[in-house]
């Protein structure tokens, strides 16, 4: 088993404040989301998540507004474990949610903008390092 350290981990904060949007399961996927510079999709049998840089608009059912992404600075090898176990559970301790994002490469953990700063100070008192995009 090979766990990631503390000390080999450290996050980047996006510039962008993102909205994660709520599709019906058959909708088309916008062409504002296919053409944004960073964009997150996933379908399920139930919906469609879209998660963008807030200022780019859409139509959809619902729509949670002012999220911050941290980035995981990778590629991480995916025999890493306990990523976003450790994050998750340092937050959860100071009562902040998350919306968690995994991608090939890395993961994403947004946090809402009005947690942005306390979630970036309990990681860094858990020795991550955090960086500003």
């Amino acid at each position: 088993m090979n766990t990631a350290t503390t000390q080999s981990l450290a996050l980047q904060l996006l510039k962008p404040t993102f909205a994660i949007h709520s599709l019906a399961a058959n909708s088309a996927i916008p062409s504002e989301a296919l053409s944004a510079p960073i964009f997150f999709l996933a379908k399920t049998h139930g919906e469609v998540s879209i998660v963008l840089p807030e200022d780019i608009a859409i139509e959809s059912e619902d729509v949670e507004r002012d999220w911050r992404a941290l980035e995981v600075v990778g590629p991480l090898d995916f025999s890493l474990t306990g990523i976003l176990s450790r994050i998750s559970s340092i937050l959860a301790n100071e009562n902040i949610s998350i919306f968690a994002i995994s991608t090939f490469d890395t993961d994403y953990i947004l946090v809402k903008q009005n947690n942005i700063d306390n979630a970036i100070d309990a990681l860094s008192a858990n020795q991550y390092k955090i960086t500003r995009d």
